[in-house]
Parts: structure tokens; C-alpha cells; sequence
């Protein structure tokens, strides 16, 4: 072997890793895909070094970030009461049930995390995006994951705070902010049943819901992800809602979530490859 061949080898070996960056997004009761998608990255040897979420995206960008593997995030899930679950969800209820239990597994502040992590929230005076990424880490999530009318807004160094889905549902772009020269988004809305397969009621309930809103969404509030990942996961969850928590509907979307990393390895593996000779 050469000399010019040696030194390229030891400096090819020697480069540094390209920093990834996951930004989860928002969909409720669909986040059972995250950890679906967060299982095929752990059984394909493919760690982040940045983590940012919105909503349910932030609770599951949170855990990762503190150290829990997808096996323990199922395992929290399991245990939490269906029935206690539901009771909470009801018109402008109060989040605190959730800041409490996400103080379990969370507790302290954001420089508690094993990663830098960022979630996102909305401003419910000023419908502006509101960064989270310092103070205390359940109250943060709380803000992020509360969807009005269920939710009220949590309050953060004097501001309403709900959920960040309404200005930022894939976070990618805080992401990259936060130092990932390649950022691989999930969305979880990718894919929508079309009006005319929707029930009635379905539509006069959803209608109901975004007047009883006071914060509105945003018109890049979805496209922004896009613009600014560099790999954007699409689960197929038409055929759920937000809302569906039985057993039965959450291991699919588990199923779903797995599926559709697991089928584009291999486009992202040459996507880092190809970034990282840039």
C-alpha cells in the first residue's frame, strides 16, 4: 500500500461522525408509531446526537434523550390506565395530570438529559411558536402536548402555552439549529383519510374542535418539517385518530411506525453517506 493510499485510509477511519438529528412530530395517541420507528433505528445501530419534538413527538424525543430505549417507552405506556386516560380528556381539562406523571420518568430540567433536546409550544395570546429548551423538563412537555379544547394551556414565564402541532408539527428546523448536520423527520399526519370517507359526525366534531380553539394553525405549520429535514419518515396512519388508544389500534400504529423505518434503512444509510462526503 502506498503512502497516499495509507493516509487516506487512517483519515477516512479517523473522520468523525456525521451528528444526526431526530425531530418527532405531533399526533397524539399515533406517537405508538415513534417508538415503532425508534425500535428499527436501535436494531440498525443508528443513534441520534440531537433530539427536538412537538407534542406527543416531545414526550418521545424527551425519553430518548434521558437514556429510555423504545422497549421501555412501551413498557410506560402499558402501564398507564386507559380509563384514568380518557377521564382527562375532557373539554379545557387540566394538564397537570400529565406534568405529574411525566415527572416520574422526567424529573429535573432540560440539563438532566443525556442529549441536547428541544420541544416546541404555541403562544396562545400571540399564535407564535414558542422554543422550549430550558427550565423544567414535565412542565415544558406538558405545554407542547396540550391540544386544546382537551387541554388548557400551561402557563411559562407568563405565557399561555399549548400545543406546538398549531406552528411546528416536525421540528426538524430546531433541530438543525441545535447543531445535526443531518436531520431525519417523522411525521405522523402525513397521510389523511379524504372528507368524503369521513363520517358526518367525524366532520361536525373535528369542525367543533378548531372553534373552541384559541390558538389556529399556522400555514407552514407542516411544510417547514419538510423544508428542513433531510429524510422525512411517513408513517401510513390514515385509519387512526389522535384519540385511539385501545390496545388493539396502538400496537398497529407501533407496527406501522417499525415497518416504515425499517423499509427506508437503506435510503437513509446512502442519504448520511452522500451528506457526510460533502
Amino acid at each position: 500500500m502506498g503512502f497516499f493510499s495509507r493516509l487516506k485510509e487512517i483519515f477516512v477511519r479517523r473522520r468523525a461522525p456525521l451528528p444526526l438529528g431526530l425531530a418527532l412530530g405531533s399526533g397524539g395517541a399515533k406517537g405508538m408509531a415513534h417508538l415503532g420507528v425508534l425500535k428499527a433505528f436501535e436494531e440498525e445501530e443508528i443513534s441520534f446526537s440531537f433530539v427536538t419534538g412537538t407534542s406527543i413527538g416531545s414526550i418521545a424525543g424527551a425519553l430518548y434523550a434521558k437514556g429510555f430505549s423504545s422497549a421501555d417507552m412501551v413498557q410506560i405506556i402499558e402501564g398507564v390506565s386507559r380509563k384514568e386516560f380518557s377521564k382527562g380528556l375532557n373539554p379545557f381539562a387540566d394538564p397537570s395530570f400529565a406534568e405529574n406523571f411525566l415527572g416520574g420518568y422526567l424529573e429535573g430540567d432540560f440539563s438532566s438529559l443525556k442529549l441536547p433536546f428541544a420541544a416546541w409550544a404555541t403562544d396562545g395570546e400571540t399564535n407564535e411558536g414558542v422554543l422550549l429548551n430550558s427550565g423544567d423538563l414535565p412542565r415544558a412537555l406538558a405545554a407542547s402536548s396540550a391540544m386544546p379544547p382537551y387541554f388548557r394551556g400551561v402557563e411559562i414565564n407568563g405565557r399561555r402555552l399549548f400545543d406546538g402541532a398549531f406552528t411546528n408539527a416536525v421540528p426538524s428546523d430546531v433541530c438543525r439549529q441545535l447543531g445535526a448536520k443531518f436531520v431525519i423527520g417523522v411525521d405522523l399526519a402525513a397521510f389523511k383519510k379524504p372528507d368524503e370517507e369521513r363520517g358526518k359526525i367525524s366532520r361536525i366534531f373535528d369542525t367543533a374542535l378548531s372553534m373552541m380553539s384559541p390558538v389556529g394553525y399556522k400555514e407552514d405549520c407542516r411544510t417547514r418539517g419538510y423544508e428542513h429535514a433531510d429524510f422525512m419518515l411517513r408513517p401510513d396512519l390514515r385509519d387512526f385518530r389522535a384519540t385511539d388508544i385501545s390496545r388493539e389500534a396502538m400496537q398497529r400504529m407501533f407496527e406501522i411506525g417499525y415497518e416504515e423505518a425499517k423499509k427506508n434503512i437503506p435510503a437513509i444509510r446512502t442519504a448520511i453517506a452522500k451528506c457526510g462526503k460533502q
